[in-house]
Parts: structure tokens; C-alpha cells; sequence
């Protein structure tokens, strides 16, 4: 549930920004209108539509279609970043915690019926990487 399924008849939603509303434009603008139908205002806090809203209106309009323009702007950036990294080699993402030894010394405990905790804090890996670990191919699977 949402805060929407909440709301009553004479209530005022506070949000930060008119684009906290719906995750585009449409969704934003329908969300208002349902809002306003049901005799709900709206406050938003900052940027241009700042202020008490009960009925549509150009600048909440407005704001929405930024907010949504601006959206489409940052995850251009971030695709166009990736991209650039991956050209140069780099692909994101964090680096390995288990290399080839790691991996064998777990392997090898696992074999000998340690249990996982005592693994984790022999190869300081957490309990989490070494059942990863074991459940990757090659790995025996076993989770005591």
C-alpha cells in the first residue's frame, strides 16, 4: 500500500518536489488529477511548483515535464558513461573478493568438512562469498 490509499477527502500531501508524484510525466499527471478530484491538495517544498496546489495548473504541469526531461537527461549521461568506460576496458562493478587461491583454499576446507563460518574466518571472506563460492560451478553445492 501506498500513501494514496491513504489519503482522505480534505487532506494535503506534502512532498518534496512535484516529481516525487509519478515516475513520468503521464504517471504524474494523473496522480494529480486524481488527487485533486478527491478534494486532495497538494504542498510541494521546493523547485518551481513550490507551494499549495487544489487544482492543475501550468507550473505543476511544467514541473513535471522537467522533472521528467531532466530524468531522461541524467540516464542518457550515465548510458553514454558506461559506454565511454567500457571502451576503455573498464566494465564496472565491484572486483572480485574470491581469486583462484582463495577459491582452492575454500574448495579444499569445504572438502576436509569445515563448516562455512569457519571458513569465512579462516580465508576472511564473509559467510555470504564463501556460499556463493561453493554454489558456483564446480563447487560442491553443500550449504551446512
Amino acid at each position: 500500500m501506498n500513501v494514496l490509499s491513504y489519503i482522505r477527502d480534505g487532506d494535503l500531501l506534502t512532498v518534496q518536489e512535484v516529481d516525487r508524484l509519478g515516475r513520468n510525466l503521464l504517471q504524474g499527471l494523473i496522480v494529480l488529477n486524481d488527487l485533486f478530484q478527491r478534494g486532495v491538495g497538494v504542498k510541494v517544498l521546493e523547485a518551481i511548483a513550490a507551494g499549495e496546489h487544489t487544482e492543475r495548473s501550468l507550473i505543476l504541469d511544467l514541473a513535471l515535464a522537467l522533472a521528467e526531461d531532466r530524468r531522461r537527461y541524467i540516464t542518457r549521461k550515465t548510458k553514454n558513461g558506461r559506454e565511454a568506460a567500457r571502451k576503455r576496458g573498464r566494465v564496472g562493478g565491484r572486483r572480485p573478493v574470491v581469486d583462484d587461491d582463495k577459491r582452492a583454499a575454500i574448495l579444499a576446507r569445504r572438502q576436509r568438512g569445515e563448516s562455512i563460518r569457519t571458513i569465512a574466518a579462516g580465508v576472511k571472506a564473509s559467510v555470504g562469498v564463501v556460499h556463493k563460492t561453493l554454489a558456483e560451478p564446480g563447487g560442491d553445492g553443500d550449504s551446512r
